[in-house]
């Protein structure tokens, strides 16, 4: 069988850099495969879309060796229109992907280029924006889309043009994890029911390893592991030096495994897995009595203790005797051009407190931090920013007390270095450039940035960080995210959480838009949980991730870990209860058998 896509030692370096972007990868996608690439940030993952997708060498200049080969011709001999015959593609850059100003305009614009019969071309628009989910968006201007609702939209008007090759950069980085299920879900229903290969770039392990029948691991330009799911997220240590995760439910696995209480074989990828090594762990433990050594009773003993204090103080109430940053009273808006709105929203955060919004694409996430930050303004209702109500002040006063990350950074880097940038809100409020710099160069360092570097020249998650640190060096009372952590790898998501942490313990407040459901379990004091325009629930974090009901209702999935320990306390394991990390759980494994 000859590979519809084949890479023969090819190097690329981009234009004006002496660094390989890619080298010397060999590669040979078969029809038909669903192939899942993962990596840190600049290990060569986009690059690689990109020569896959004929993007490169046809769009971008620079230093390309060895040969592409695509449906066997060679991309260099072949226009960029023959390739985009056989391959579709999504960049992670969805804005620049879109031409027209209206979805379904968007949607035509292929197939009419593509010449597709127009009596075809109405069952194919149908076709795809239902497999995507998204057919009540097709009247709506692109403009007035959320983030999700833009990816949706990219990845169905790909679809609508059948390619027998589907090349994917990141293309749920802002999904909600219920839509990324139903866009990974449509992924695999057209390779299934149609042939067609899918190669995505993704960094939601625990997606790719449901979805993926193999995975590429990227490091430094290089392909570094290669082969089924289950054998390459078994290779746990050898992905965390590379910078990736494995499934949590892998790393409770792993650790299982260390201590000989499961087979190193029997790799656990999904939560029902793990749910049922568990279960016949307890059984065997109880049929016959397991010792454990007094190194492993002794770890026991000890990352217990460790999780207990974690635990106490993510769930320890964050509210503080002061009064709080931020007060929502009543606040509705709709958008004019859509009829979409949040209504009745009251909310508080206090100094200190770290509260998650979550909820799915279009809830009104996005829109209350625009109203927040005083971006729209309350039809009705009222904001209170510390203690100054927001319809007596400017978008300039408001960002004075509240700093926000948008959910596209592009949205905001606007300077050439990244010292420029991260010093570019400290010099509008007039503080001097000597301090200014030095209050850059201490956040840059903390995050790992290169100061002299130009930001538009960096990867998408290094972009990221670097609008992240030019909100942390504001030391703002109110700090508004709006999906810090997308598209970030795993070491980038870590310094990321640890800065969160770092604000809330000077005392700023943080409200967080997040759609990665293990970073809010890590990180959030609270969760927000909105449905339909309104907050449906706000409690303490353990207490709303533990409300499968809730949770449910407003289409929200449960973090691996806390959706595994619920259905072992639903089992009869009641021990298991209130688990949020892979620790918590390879303890209580250790404590029942310790008991048996």
């Amino acid at each position: 069988m000859q590979p519809v896509i084949s890479l023969n030692r090819v190097s690329y370096s981009y234009a004006g850099q002496d660094t390989r972007a890619l080298d010397a990868v060999d590669l040979a996608i078969d029809p038909g495969d669903f192939v899942g690439i993962v990596g840190p940030s600049g290990s060569g993952k986009s690059t690689l879309a990109r020569v896959m997708s004929g993007a490169i060498p046809h769009h971008f200049d620079g230093d390309f060796y060895g040969a592409a080969l695509i449906d066997g011709s060679d991309s260099c001999e072949i226009s960029l229109t023959d390739i985009s015959r056989t391959v579709g593609s999504v960049s992670e850059d969805v804005d620049a992907q879109m031409v027209a100003t209206s979805v379904e305009d968007e949607m035509l614009f292929g197939l009419e280029n593509f010449a597709v019969a127009r009596d075809e071309i109405e069952t194919r628009i149908q076709w795809a924006l239902e497999l995507v989910g998204i057919v009540d968006l097709r009247g709506r201007e692109i403009a007035t889309l959320s983030g999700g609702q833009l990816q949706k939209v990219a990845i169905a008007s790909i679809l609508a043009l059948r390619p027998r090759v589907l090349v994917l950069d990141e293309p749920c980085a802002a999904l909600d994890p219920a839509s990324a299920r139903e866009v990974f879900g449509a992924l695999a229903e057209i390779n299934r029911e149609a042939g067609v290969t899918v190669a995505v770039i993704e960094q939601a392990v625990a997606t790719l390893s449901e979805f993926c029948r193999s995975i590429l691991v990227m490091d430094a330009g290089r392909i570094a592991l290669a082969g089924t799911t289950r054998e390459v997220f078994a290779r746990e240590a050898e992905l965390r030096r590379i910078g990736v995760e494995s499934p949590r439910v892998t790393r409770v696995f792993s650790g299982l495994a260390k201590r000989g209480l499961c087979h190193p074989e029997d790799v656990c990828l999904s939560v029902a897995e793990a749910r049922s090594m568990i279960e016949r762990i307890a059984a065997g433990a109880e049929r016959e009595p397991m010792r454990l050594s007094s190194e492993h009773r002794r770890r026991r003993t000890r990352s217990e203790r460790e999780s207990e204090e974690k635990k106490a103080r993510r769930d320890a109430p964050a509210k503080s005797a002061s009064a709080p940053v931020l007060v929502l009273e009543g606040v509705s808006y709709s958008y004019p051009s859509t009829g979409a709105l949040v209504r009745d929203l009251d909310l508080e955060v206090h100094p200190g407190e770290i509260a998650a919004i979550v909820g799915r694409n279009g809830a009104g996430k996005t829109t209350l931090t625009k109203l927040v930050s005083g971006l729209i303004r309350p039809k009705s209702g009222r904001i209170v920013l510390a203690g100054h109500d927001t319809r007596d002040m400017a978008v300039s006063q408001i960002a004075g007390y509240a700093a926000t990350l948008f959910q596209n950074p592009d949205h905001q880097i606007c300077r050439n270095t990244v010292l420029a940038e991260v010093c570019f809100g400290l010099e509008l409020r007039g503080i001097s450039k000597r301090e200014a710099h030095r209050r850059a160069r201490e956040v840059i360092g903390d995050l790992d940035l290169v100061e002299t570097a130009n930001p538009f020249s960096l990867p998408r998650g290094s972009r990221q960080m670097v609008a992240l640190a030019s909100v942390i060096v504001m030391a703002s009372k109110l700090i508004v995210l709006d999906e810090p952590t997308s598209g970030l790898d795993r070491r980038a998501r870590m310094i990321v959480m640890e800065s969160v942490r770092r604000m809330a313990r000077r005392g700023s407040a943080v409200l967080m838009v997040c759609h990665d459901m293990e970073v809010v379990s890590d990180i959030a004091d609270r969760v927000i949980v909105m449905a339909d325009g309104s907050i449906a629930r706000d409690d303490a974090a353990a207490d709303v991730l533990a409300d499968r009901t809730a949770l449910a209702r407003s289409r929200v999935i449960p973090p691996q870990i806390v959706d595994l320990a619920d259905s072992l306390a639903q089992a009869g394991m009641p021990d298991f209860a209130g688990a949020r990390e892979p620790c918590d759980i390879i303890d209580t494994v250790e404590e029942l058998i310790s008991r048996a």
